[in-house]
């Protein structure tokens, strides 16, 4: 089975859970940036949890099936339609071939996630099919799907239709969202009163949101502790002598604008970062849109390892809802 592409939608790619073990050679996690939905989306057709389907951002695809299939769209509100006829999100559907799903106007969030029972079944790339653009990995081609394109499909259980994640257990971000922060190794070159207002201001998201890191914009410039600065670091007090970046690390070039480096982001370099968003909170980051207001939350080891249990806790509610 293949689905045909008649419209992309906006930068519409294969993704799945990622390809970890690579960061050590440059190679990001890449993947979906909202695991959760992505989950969710393959629990609801009966795929594998790290099956590949698509993730679309702001505007969705236009999709012709060529065969029958089990669909379920999850992540943001973005109403859909199957031969014009309104369909559910987070709820599985029946798609007969030669039927086409479209998608209008985005209401909330940022991204939806479209899975197809059997999942997406493209050459797989250093063990996964999510698509890393940069480095032409994955996916179609190592990028984007355009118009014309066929998606291959594997065979899938089409038993799966009419099952609905309840409306708990859909996440999403608040607004104001909260996005927990673990600081991190390089928080001491931070003065108190900087590291005080960095938690106390409201922020905002820049237009530079994307695969590889998100901008906040809106705080105060931070302060930093005087010190010679090492030979290699550049005379900027935000540059360091380059430095391995973690997964949702936080780095502020100049002191001024925090960019939190997501799926595609690179995993080293020369700014300092202030430490890390909690794994739990990633997902949500994904699907912010610009200009919306963000506070972020100061918290320890115990706090991020609670939410990250509480975050499976949900997964498994879903998995024994639906079973």
């Amino acid at each position: 089975m293949a689905l045909k592409i008649n419209k992309p939608g906006l930068s519409t790619s294969v993704q799945d859970l990622g390809r970890p073990g690579y960061f050590h050679l440059g190679i990001p996690i890449s993947g979906a940036m909202d695991r959760f939905a992505l989950r969710a989306a393959n629990m609801l057709v009966g795929n594998p949890e790290d099956a590949a389907g698509l993730e679309a951002v702001f505007m969705g695809p236009e999709i012709e099936f060529t065969e029958d299939a089990v669909v379920a769209v999850t992540g943001a509100d973005m109403p859909m339609m199957l031969d014009g006829s309104p369909v559910e999100g987070w709820t599985s559907f029946d798609v007969k071939a030669g039927q086409t799903l479209s998608f209008g106007f985005l209401k909330t969030g940022a991204r939806v996630y479209i899975a197809i029972s059997g999942g997406i079944a493209t050459d797989p790339d250093l063990g996964s099919r999510s698509t890393y653009p940069i480095g032409a990995l994955g996916g179609i081609e190592g990028r984007a799907i355009a118009a014309g394109d066929l998606v291959p499909v594997a065979k899938g259980d089409l038993s799966k239709s009419g099952r609905s994640v309840s409306p708990a257990l859909r996440r999403g971000p608040d607004n104001p969202a909260s996005l927990r922060v673990l600081p991190g190794l390089y928080w001491n070159r931070l003065t108190e009163a900087a590291g005080k207002g960095f938690f106390e201001d409201t922020w905002t998201v820049a237009a530079e949101a994307d695969r590889m890191g998100y901008r906040f914009k809106g705080g105060r410039a931070l302060e930093f502790v005087d010190r010679e600065q090492p030979f290699g670091a550049g005379a900027d007090p935000s540059n360091i002598v380059d430095g391995c970046y973690s997964y949702g690390s936080i780095q502020v070039p100049g002191g001024t604008e925090p960019i939190v480096l997501h799926r595609d982001a690179v995993s080293g370099g020369g700014y300092f970062t202030l430490g890390a968003i909690i794994s739990a909170d990633m997902d949500l980051i994904g699907q912010l849109q610009p200009n919306t207001p963000v506070n972020f939350v100061k918290v320890d080891m115990e706090q991020a390892l609670e939410a990250r249990r509480a975050r499976r806790k949900m997964l498994q509610q879903i998995r024994e809802e639906l079973n």
